[in-house]
């Protein structure tokens, strides 16, 4: 098999049970509580679809993309309004952008996504201790 660079683009949709996916381009779905799950399983899923062109897959080649409300109704632990502060944008256009009533351009798209990047980055270099 050989290695792809396709890049496959999967959109992610909240449900009941959890989360959903699909591939714009190409007959692959599946479903995973979590969104962990979900993106083992797409791989799983795209990996079967492309098997018999001789196609080996990897994460790298997969892209999810959630819608804004969506993701901020899942991830309610980021707060819009610190996030707005945080990459220097008005908070109540921000909440626009989350509620859906506006939608934002790439740029701004880009500005928030390297936000909440940055939040992840530091959430993920802290450690947490008790002192009794």
């Amino acid at each position: 098999m050989k290695a792809s660079k396709k890049k496959i683009k999967i959109i992610v949709e909240r449900t009941d049970t959890g989360f959903s996916g699909f591939a714009e381009d190409y007959p692959v779905f599946t479903t995973g509580r979590t969104v962990p799950e979900l993106t083992d399983n797409a791989l799983e899923a795209a990996k079967l679809y492309f098997e018999e062109e001789g196609i080996a897959l990897n994460h790298d080649n997969l892209k999810f993309e959630i819608d804004f409300k969506q993701f901020f109704q899942h991830y309610k632990v980021i707060n819009a309004k610190f996030l707005a502060e945080k990459i220097g944008m008005n908070p109540t256009l921000l909440s626009q952008y989350v509620q859906g009533h506006k939608k934002p351009s790439d740029k701004q798209t880009e500005k928030i996504l390297g936000g909440i990047h940055q939040i992840g980055q530091e959430l993920a270099e802290i450690s947490l201790i008790y002192r009794g």
